[in-house]
């Protein structure tokens, strides 16, 4: 059946800057927020713009987000006609099959997919934002502007836009010069990585780009470049609202407790905007007669007895009487024994800190500070030390007999 949008969302990433977090996860399905994963927002997004039909483009580590994703049924994406569909790199009849190369040639590998619903438009998304935006809103400019593509963008500060892809637009909007991580920016206009593209054209320059040898399949580098040359009419979509690209531990550790500040501007209580996930069934939260939690998230299933503060601890976390976690992030099933010190620090699934150990530290504001990471299903032993910005992928032996 023909559909007036279709998105294509991009979670194959490998997410090298997340390090130990995404040893055996794609990074679209790392935990955030104390119960969402961070593809949550983008499937969320989708389903609240009206948007029934979404690609989910997977390639490394792909087996817990797979099944975490399912049928949809979390997002109201289990439909007979739409919905959502796992679409991983496969071999085509008379192909060895390949990787997806770039972001544009994911795409390409796809077109199939989309000429079943043969869309008007098409919504490329990245699964590593957290961010809430109605899509429709985007795509009624994209109609308005006559664009061929549209792309989303949003104010940085000037001084932090050489670290962005840069949109220069003229005073209607229409984007005249894209400038990756320009050295001496001309605008503050950063591309979010956010594009609905006119699928005609789309389909068009897709072809030409594949049977480019040269090319790195980009969206970036090539697709958007090659469109601008051509002349297409290419439109700025301004947004304002909270958007954090989580993918280095210290955005994702910021923006886990932007979800503890009421001035963050993300509100996950909105009712005219859910953020639906894959709940875990779990018992009610547990608080013991030591406990003493202030200033966080503590979801279904955790067992707190000693204390915590301003920290997000998601569901079956357990912190034993004597235990401290501050300025923390402790994902599914962590444990932390009595006596143990965690701070500034994200603890990922089922990891153990030991009795009297000492995980991370509070910032000295020296330039050696930074973020502990613990990944998941390690073990750090009784009295051990984990030292600021530390990224521990092994278990750690203890200090005590």
């Amino acid at each position: 059946m023909k559909k007036e949008c279709v998105a294509m969302l991009l979670a194959g990433g490998q997410g090298s800057r997340l390090f130990a977090l995404t040893r055996k996860v794609a990074k679209p399905a790392v935990p955030f927020g104390g119960k969402y994963r961070i593809i949550d927002f983008p499937l969320s997004n989708c389903v609240n713009s009206g948007i029934d039909t979404v690609g989910v483009l997977t390639q490394y580590q792909p087996l817990e987000l797979n099944a975490y994703i399912g049928n949809g049924q979390p997002w109201d994406l289990d439909r007979s006609d739409g919905g959502v569909h796992i679409l991983p790199p496969y071999v085509q009849e008379g192909d060895k099959g390949t990787w997806y190369k770039g972001t544009a040639n994911a795409i390409f590998q796809n077109i199939s997919f989309l000429e079943q619903y043969d869309p008007e438009y098409v919504l490329i998304l990245s699964g590593d934002h957290i961010y809430k935006m109605d899509y429709s809103e985007m795509l009624l400019h994209h109609k308005q502007t006559h664009a061929a593509c549209t792309i989303s963008v949003m104010e940085v500060p000037m001084d932090e836009a050489s670290r962005f892809g840069i949109m220069n637009v003229d005073e209607n909007d229409s984007i005249y010069e894209f400038e990756e991580k320009p050295k001496k920016p001309k605008s503050n206009l950063a591309s979010m990585g956010i594009y609905i593209f006119t699928w005609s054209k789309l389909r068009e320059y897709l072809m030409a780009d594949e049977a480019d040898e040269k090319s790195s399949n980009d969206f970036g580098k090539n697709i958007i470049p090659a469109m601008l040359n051509a002349g297409e009419v290419m439109s700025a979509y301004r947004f304002s609202g909270y958007w954090k690209d989580v993918g280095t531990i210290d955005s994702l550790w910021d923006a886990n407790m932007d979800m503890l500040s009421p001035d963050a501007g993300f509100d996950l209580y909105d009712p005219e905007w859910p953020i639906y996930a894959r709940a875990s069934a779990q018992p009610p939260h547990f608080t013991g007669a030591c406990a003493q939690i202030t200033h966080s998230i503590a979801t279904s299933g955790c067992a707190i007895y000693g204390k915590v503060e301003n920290s997000v601890l998601f569901h079956s976390v357990t912190i034993e009487e004597g235990a401290q976690v501050r300025y923390s992030i402790l994902m599914p099933g962590t444990v932390v024994k009595s006596g143990a010190v965690v701070e500034y620090a994200i603890v990922a699934e089922r990891a153990v800190i030991g009795a009297g150990a000492h995980v991370g530290t509070a910032p000295p504001g020296g330039d050696e500070w930074g973020i502990a990471v613990v990944a998941q299903d390690i073990k750090v032993g009784d009295g051990a030390v984990v030292p600021p910005k530390a990224m521990v992928t092994r278990n750690v032996k203890g200090v005590r007999a």
